[in-house]
């Protein structure tokens, strides 16, 4: 057996990836799957979608490359996290569609719980900030709108789970979540790493409902005979943000890591204690790898390269999200031009769920590439919020962050961050991090791989991207972009009657 399988489930596509034992990519499958936006601040998925897609795309990687399931020792699975569902245990059938990690419709909800001054214990034992982008809320609406969950939940007739949960269920029959994915709930204590009773009875979540907890490294299971032809071990699971960060080789406290997908995430390895943010970020764990668990400081931007993909479906001045960059050089610059993408909200350090998307400094003289480029810098600006609360939060300077994610491929993106963070940005030769990271989980999992040192000689770089500008460019360009921000926020604020 000579390769892993990594199932990269996402927000927008499922993926299927094949790596050898270099962490080497093979092979890739992809496949784009529906969104739906019933209502302004809803975002949904279909179950079925989800898992068709996924599915299809790890039985096309193998007869495209011609690998037999048989060669595959593990299969790792990374996924989008936070993404709510529920199913009947018996039948396996979606509930309901899926409440999106991006959906906002329970802003009110979590206003209301800080309003009765829960946020402060949420934080303390969940290491997260108070807000709908979490699974509780979204499960917790579920079970109060769908005829009967409820009732059914308490009867243990109902499964809740995040995507992991859902394609291992699908996969093998197993009900279970690993810590990362458990960690994004809000419903999980992060010190004793274990559901907790009392925000249980906050949210209103009866216990049958939950998933085993497992580790990010171990064979939950083996996947049903008539998938693949024979038998897999399912031996890794993480979210996505903490499996790139594993991918990326970020395994030693204060080294950085930033995602660019569908959102932007920012994550700095806090060591294996759980840390506190005094600036608004999250404390997560990373992973629980041979007994041991490491957690993760994260910055979360909503829109990353979903502000691309905008400019594709909504606007339509680009054909493909690959054109983006073409476009925004053929003017010098963004013409004065601020883009702030808050389509569904502000993450950290805001976390503003009623800031809406907003264009300033528009003249008559603006264009489609002015406005392309000023999407392709909000990416970056949003970003740098992030590592300048991360760098006071940690205390400590940050040497270098490692860019993964399909728009770390984007060289005026990439050399734009640079320039605004003020320390290197550095592409390795596989940006194929998450889909890497999960295969690594799965392969120390199985002794695929022997050692995190084994994984770590294999990262290499491909660019490095070094600041151009001084800091008293970035101080000012910074200086527009805080004000650009100020017009966003509380856009949608629902005023009392």
């Amino acid at each position: 057996m000579h390769t892993i399988l990594a199932l990269d489930q996402g927000t927008t596509s499922s993926r299927a990836i094949l790596f050898d034992r270099q962490g080497r990519v093979l092979a890739t499958a992809q496949q784009e799957y529906p969104q739906h936006f019933p209502q302004p601040g809803w975002v949904e998925h279909d179950a079925r979608d989800i898992w068709t897609t996924q599915l299809a795309c790890a039985r096309r990687v193998l007869a495209e490359s011609g690998v037999d399931a048989a060669q595959v020792a593990a299969i790792g699975i990374a996924n989008q996290r936070e993404t709510t569902l529920v199913w009947d245990r018996r039948s396996g059938a979606p509930l309901t569609r899926a409440i999106v990690w991006q959906d906002r419709r329970t802003a009110e909800t979590c206003d209301a719980l800080r309003a009765a001054g829960k946020a402060d214990l949420i934080g303390r034992k969940t290491g997260l900030e108070l807000d709908a982008y979490f699974s509780a809320t979204k499960l917790q609406w579920i079970l109060d709108h769908v005829p009967d969950a409820r009732r059914r939940a308490e009867r243990g007739e109902l499964a809740f789970g995040t995507v992991d949960s859902w394609l291992v269920y699908r996969l093998c029959g197993r009900h279970v979540t690993d810590v990362s994915n458990a960690s994004r709930t809000m419903l999980f204590d992060i010190h004793t790493l274990g559901w907790d009773r009392e925000l249980l009875d906050l949210f209103g979540v009866p216990a049958a409902l939950l998933p085993e907890i497992v580790p990010s490294a171990g064979v939950v299971g083996h996947t049903h005979d008539a998938l693949f032809g024979r038998a897999i071990p399912i031996a890794g699971i993480a979210g996505d943000q903490q499996a790139a960060t594993f991918g990326q080789a970020c395994h030693r406290q204060g080294m950085v890591k930033n995602t660019y997908g569908t959102g932007c995430f920012m994550l700095m390895h806090a060591g294996d204690e759980a840390p506190r943010s005094r600036h608004r970020l999250l404390a997560t764990v990373g992973w629980n790898v041979g007994g041991r668990t490491d957690y993760l400081l994260e910055g979360s931007v909503f829109m990353g390269g979903a502000t691309v993909q905008w400019l594709r479906d909504g606007l339509g001045i680009i054909e493909r999200s690959g054109d983006v960059e073409a476009l925004a050089l053929s003017v010098p610059d963004n013409g004065g031009v601020m883009l702030v993408p808050a389509f569904v909200g502000l993450g950290a350090p805001h976390w503003d769920p009623y800031a809406r998307g907003t264009i300033v400094g528009m003249t008559r003289g603006t264009t489609a590439a002015h406005i392309a480029r000023a999407a392709l810098e909000a990416i970056a600006y949003q970003s740098a919020e992030l590592l300048a609360a991360m760098q006071k939060d940690a205390a400590c300077a940050v040497h270098e962050v490692r860019a993964d994610g399909g728009a770390a491929n984007n060289d005026l993106l990439m050399q734009f961050q640079a320039d605004l963070l003020g320390v290197p940005v550095v592409r390795p030769r596989v940006t194929e991090t998450t889909a890497l990271g999960a295969a690594y989980l799965a392969g120390l999992a199985v002794g695929f791989w022997q050692s995190v040192a084994e994984i770590e000689a294999q990262w290499q770089v491909a660019r490095r991207f070094a600041p151009q500008r001084s800091a008293a460019w970035r101080e000012e360009t910074m200086a527009r972009w805080v004000r650009a921000v100020a017009h966003a926020r509380a856009w949608a604020q629902p005023h009392p009657a």
